[in-house]
């Protein structure tokens, strides 16, 4: 139970969000005052299951107490200095990084969409430099249903009208082909030699939880290498144990030329990305020509090499496996009329919601707050259930309980 004695209640809450912030947001209407592990509470003391997040931001589970205290340790100690001058947490955080993932060197930035355009970039330089590109010339392939952020070229990748629709004009160079599908990538890929790269999400997030096939991520490295282009896996969501691997892409045993990562690398705690890659294409970029004020400070550095070593200390990749396959179960097991299709790897799940009985997602997610679980739509008819993967599997099987309770008194 939280204390309220020094906090605002939720309706003056969110009569001040609605009143002074910018409505480029449409939340639930419930207010989070604090949370721990797979808890969230409002200011009033309601205690909810949160099978949101934060995106997928919170793995390793809200104010994880290790990463906290690294938090605390650190900004006692320095918290920023810029890259003007080196500092003593860096250099430490890209030899932990690099060879925790298995690349030769990182370029640390703050967002997920900061950190996809760094690889965008960084595929453009590569494209010129070393595959031969002719100037201005370079091309990067997307796939239908890519999300990765609002910038001006995140949403000139999108195929989403409510991204990009009002926002132009767009950056040129990019190029989208379906997701899933192998010959439309090697007949892209086979007619045009100012191909740089091909970014993808390993399985598709704000999309709607959308798993590719088996054998998808292979062929698209095979086709990469043969091709000479680069494969950039988009990771920021799918990995750091998420799907019930470190990365949605160890389901195949493939190493991207570029990955992206995000979100939990720093157990939610602050803003914390990282672009992996090797010496040839990281080292194209020399000084001046790309940079963040605010990456790779020495906060972000201890910060994020604790959330990793949670990861691995507490085993979240194979909990996260088990928990999954526990919630999938537990979905179909419940035949609910409401639930058209259960799809998902480990803890990244998702149900598409069958309209026809006169109950939208919307609704159901608010039956669910009700009921003390906090999830949210996309696409429509789609929920997604990402819980953190903490969770154990009492816990699962009372969140189990509440989405089928809650199904049931939908009905009419």
């Amino acid at each position: 139970m939280v204390a309220t004695h020094d906090m605002i209640g939720s309706e003056k809450a969110m009569e001040l969000e609605n009143q002074f912030g910018a409505k480029n947001y449409a939340p639930l209407s419930v207010v989070i005052a604090e949370a721990s592990g797979v808890y969230v509470w409002s200011p009033e003391g309601k205690q909810y299951y949160d099978f949101l997040s934060a995106y997928s931001a919170v793995n390793q589970g809200h104010c994880h107490p290790r990463i906290i205290q690294a938090l605390k340790d650190q900004a006692e100690k320095l918290t920023l200095t810029s890259r003007a001058f080196y500092n003593n947490r860096l250099g430490v955080y890209e030899e932990y990084i690099t060879r925790y993932f298995g690349f030769d060197r990182v370029l640390p930035m703050n967002t997920g969409v900061e950190a996809c355009e760094t690889a965008v970039k960084l595929a453009r330089r590569w494209g010129y430099d070393v595959k031969g590109i002719p100037a201005n010339q370079a091309k990067i392939i997307f796939v239908d249903g890519n999300f990765w952020g609002r910038s001006i070229a995140a949403i000139s990748a999108s195929t989403d009208p409510s991204s990009y629709t009002g926002f132009g004009p767009y950056v040129p160079g990019f190029e989208k082909i379906p997701y899933n599908d192998v010959d439309a990538l090697k007949n892209i890929l086979a007619s045009d030699p100012n191909i740089a790269a091909f970014m993808l999400e390993p399985i598709q997030g704000e999309a709607g939880v959308i798993v590719p096939d088996e054998g998808y991520l292979q062929a698209v490295r095979n086709l990469c290498s043969q091709y000479n282009v680069l494969m950039i896996a988009d990771e920021v969501q799918t990995g750091l144990c998420r799907t019930g691997m470190l990365l949605a892409c160890d389901y195949e045993s493939v190493k991207p030329d570029i990955l992206v990562l995000g979100k939990a690398l720093s157990g939610g705690v602050m803003p914390v990305s990282a672009v992996l890659s090797s010496d040839e294409i990281i080292l194209t970029i020399k000084p001046g020509e790309h940079g963040s004020t605010f990456g790779g400070n020495p906060l972000a550095c201890s910060v994020a090499i604790e959330a990793l070593q949670v990861l691995k200390d507490e085993n979240l990749a194979e909990n996260a496996y088990h928990r999954g396959n526990q919630l999938r179960d537990g979905l179909k097991a419940m035949n609910s009329p409401f639930v058209q299709t259960i799809r998902g790897k480990g803890l990244l799940n998702a149900i598409v919601i069958n309209e026809s009985h006169g109950v939208d997602a919307n609704k159901i997610c608010y039956a669910f707050k009700n009921n003390g679980l906090l999830a949210k739509p996309t696409h429509g008819n789609i929920i997604r259930f990402a819980p953190p993967l903490v969770i154990n599997q009492e816990q699962m099987d009372e969140c189990i309980g509440i989405i089928q309770t809650t199904l049931k008194q939908l009905m009419p």
